[in-house]
């Protein structure tokens, strides 16, 4: 008799995401009143493994080693050695990892999902047909609302999606890309962060009410662009943050603007630019070693994107211990990164996220 092949990674993510954990699969039980949800929009810093089922380039790609070597102890399609930020904000909130929604398998929904895809933008030509733009991942979540609402009911699933928190960052894609450069930094700025209140608007429509944003980090201080831009000059340069910069003026206005405009809505903005300065800067504030020297890569500062070698550049270095740098390849933080800024996410004070922590918005 013929045994068909298996699918090894079928098995693994089967099993890392919870697909026999039975608070995974809670059928048409009613959920409990406080059960809180996270669903998660975004680009490669959330991104769970849903590229490992697109058609990508290996760009927007982390399904092979030395991603995932530390915690997992194999690549699961986050670009990190090990966790990511959602990963961590979902533990805070005693939820199961949150699985990425192009998992082929059976999904129930009651815990969230995550729609996050490396390399997206907040503008829909941003890697045009490589990745899943914000907008699409939008028509993701109605999809989702839609079974939801067939396994669960209106009632149910109105008061679901109420409670439940929607994660958000995107915008960095939209600052590397050549499109950037046919428009000024304000008109660019102000089309990007208009997709973003657009979807946000949007998934208010749905029913959500309680929002965790991120604003742009200092992508100026990032390996990549200190080894491509600068050399050996170990300096952030201050031209790459600039429309970061702008963008997150603009971002906390129109924030402050939905918040008046928009019945319910709550919000917990995160000041990423300014952690992230001081982790890259202060590394040993923070518990770690190495701010601006990536764990996996080649040329200076470990910059060039060629962690895993399946790349444009092929060869790579990959140092002992990730967990003592920022970051692990020349743009992805590490596990360790990721833990400390879930942590300021979680319950920082509001010197760094405001009006709300994402703590706050998952017990209010």
């Amino acid at each position: 008799m013929a045994i068909k092949k298996f699918n090894f990674y079928f098995l693994i993510f089967f099993l890392s995401y919870g697909m026999l954990i039975p608070t995974q699969s809670l059928g048409n039980i009613c959920l409990p009143k406080e059960h809180v949800a996270l669903f998660v929009f975004g680009d490669s810093l959330f991104d769970v493994g849903n590229n490992n089922y697109i058609n990508t380039t290996t760009d927007n790609l982390a399904n092979y080693s030395p991603y995932g070597e530390t915690f997992f102890k194999y690549p699961t399609g986050r670009f990190s050695d090990g966790r990511v930020i959602p990963d961590f904000i979902a533990e805070y909130a005693k939820l199961p990892l949150i699985q990425p929604y192009l998992f082929p398998g059976s999904q129930d929904y009651v815990n969230g999902i995550n729609f996050a895809s490396a390399g997206a933008g907040a503008l829909v030509e941003t890697h045009k047909g490589l990745v899943i733009d914000l907008h699409t991942q939008l028509s993701y979540f109605k999809n989702v609302k839609k079974i939801l609402r067939e396994k669960h009911g209106d009632e149910e699933t109105t008061s679901l999606l109420a409670r439940s928190i929607y994660l958000i960052t995107i915008g960095s894609n939209d600052y590397f890309v050549e499109n950037s450069s046919i428009y000024t930094h304000k008109k660019y700025v102000s089309m990007v962060v208009g997709n973003i209140t657009t979807v946000i608007k949007g998934i208010h429509e749905m029913g959500g009410r309680k929002f965790g944003i991120l604003n742009q980090p200092s992508l100026g201080c990032f390996p990549i662009i200190k080894a491509v831009i600068n050399g050996t000059k170990d300096a952030c340069i201050q031209e790459y943050s600039s429309p970061a910069k702008l963008h997150n003026t603009v971002l906390f206005v129109e924030l402050q603007k939905l918040e008046k405009q928009i019945k319910g809505f709550k919000y917990s903005y995160f000041d990423f630019f300014d952690l992230s300065y001081e982790v890259i800067n202060n590394p040993l504030k923070f518990g770690l070693k190495k701010g601006g020297v990536a764990c996996c890569g080649s040329g200076p500062y470990k910059g060039y994107y060629s962690c895993g070698g399946k790349r444009a550049i092929k060869d790579y270095d990959l140092c002992e211990n990730p967990s003592e740098n920022v970051f692990f390849d020349a743009i992805h933080p590490t596990e360790s990164a990721s833990k400390i800024i879930s942590q300021f996410m979680w319950n920082g004070n509001q010197s760094i996220v405001g009006p709300y922590n994402l703590k706050t918005l998952f017990e209010g």
